[in-house]
């Protein structure tokens, strides 16, 4: 969430936002280190609850990062075969037209020996490391007849198309290395990263896995408030409107703006089909169907998914093609506000935007937490309100 590092696109930041703390839902499972939330270090070198908790958020946060930049690294891998592939082809198909040609002056050599018409110099021609050395010399060109000199013609564009796309072909190869080698090491970041966060919640206690998840669960209450509290604006800004569209159409009434506002509602359904609220619904539909099915890092379905490949295919099931990464994804569509946001939205976190889920309305949200999760509705306040970076409307 998402394949080193690359720069990444700043995006439009909602106003106020930071980076969060707290790793969330992966946490349900962790506990307390100590009674208090202020706790300092044991004197048995053992961490803190600050720190296991913090430690815990980085890795993950750092994992979704490497997963992310894997993500990037598998479809540019992807790109580049097929471009080698291609230029292998090519290669193949204009060294049969380069023999063909060369076989072309063999029988024109051919020819002139059975006539009696060959000359020494054609021998030396046939022998010659490069043909273009010899033909430079001009009193050669001048004995050639029409179609030998086509057939030579012919030979030499061959042969330099030829070396360029065998000159393509080894550059794209180098590029290619380049790009497994970039997939490998985000793969490599990812795995030491999960490992390293596993390794930490395997130390804690029964006791302690109980007092974090009472941290988790009072978490998850104050999410849902925001998110009700975020509903509830919107309904409020949506009530405003209509009464102001109604407004407005009380005062255009007429015989002849009725007829027309019968034409253009006419105009208006049939337009529907195609608008953002059409599109918007067949990606939310997509995605509850998929709730439930494991996050899996570089998944893009249909059994799995991480964030971005989530994202993904719920618009492409609305017949949409967004960007595979969260890096892309977020320049993908216009910017809007929070309060504005619609169902079908893309709702982006972090400073660095490592992590995407699909809004769906009332300040909730359907995605694809993080390793040990499963794809589910959440408020978007999942990890807090500083944690939301910005909102993007894909179509």
């Amino acid at each position: 969430m998402a394949s080193h590092r690359k720069s990444r696109p700043a995006g439009t930041r909602v106003a106020g936002i930071r980076t969060p703390a707290l790793a969330t839902a992966a946490l349900t499972s962790v506990a307390l280190l100590s009674q208090t939330a202020n706790a300092s270090p044991s004197t048995d070198d053992r961490p803190s609850l600050e720190e296991v908790e913090k430690k815990v958020d980085d890795l993950y946060r750092q994992a979704e990062s490497a997963t992310e930049n894997y993500n990037a690294a598998k479809e540019k891998t992807a790109k580049q075969r097929k471009r080698v592939d291609t230029l292998l082809d090519d290669v193949a198909k204009r060294t049969q037209e380069l023999n063909e040609a060369r076989e072309e002056l063999g029988r024109n050599a051919a020819a002139q020996y059975r006539t009696g018409a060959a000359a020494p110099d054609t021998a030396t021609f046939l022998l010659a490391d490069t043909p273009q050395d010899y033909f430079d010399q001009t009193q050669l060109m001048d004995r050639l007849t029409g179609r030998q000199k086509e057939a030579v013609d012919d030979y030499f564009t061959q042969q330099s198309a030829t070396m360029k796309k065998r000159q393509e072909a080894t550059q794209s190869l180098e590029t290619l290395t380049e790009s497994q080698n970039d997939l490998q090491t985000a793969k490599s970041t990812v795995q030491t990263k999960l490992s390293d966060a596993r390794e930490l919640l395997s130390k804690l206690t029964a006791e302690e896995k109980a007092r974090l998840a009472a941290i988790e669960k009072r978490k998850q209450e104050e999410a849902a408030r925001k998110a009700a509290e975020l509903a509830r604006q919107q309904a409020e800004a949506e009530a405003e409107r209509e009464r102001q569209e109604a407004a407005a159409q009380q005062q255009q009434e007429s015989s002849e703006s009725a007829s027309d506002s019968s034409s253009s509602e006419s105009s208006d359904s049939s337009a529907s089909d195609s608008s953002y609220a059409t599109k918007a619904e067949k990606a939310l539909a997509f995605s509850r169907s998929q709730i439930g099915k494991p996050y899996v890092w570089g998944a893009t379905g249909p059994d799995s998914y991480d964030c971005s490949g989530l994202t993904q295919a719920a618009w492409k099931a609305a017949g949409v093609d967004i960007p595979r990464v969260t890096y892309d994804q977020v320049n993908a569509g216009t910017t809007v506000s929070l309060a504005n946001a619609q169902p079908g939205d893309l709702i982006f976190f972090y400073d660095d935007v490592t992590h995407v889920g699909i809004y769906i309305g009332n300040g909730m949200m359907i995605h694809a937490p993080k390793p040990g999760t499963y794809v589910r509705e959440e408020s978007i306040y999942y990890d807090g309100e500083s944690s939301i970076h910005s909102v993007v409307r894909p179509a």
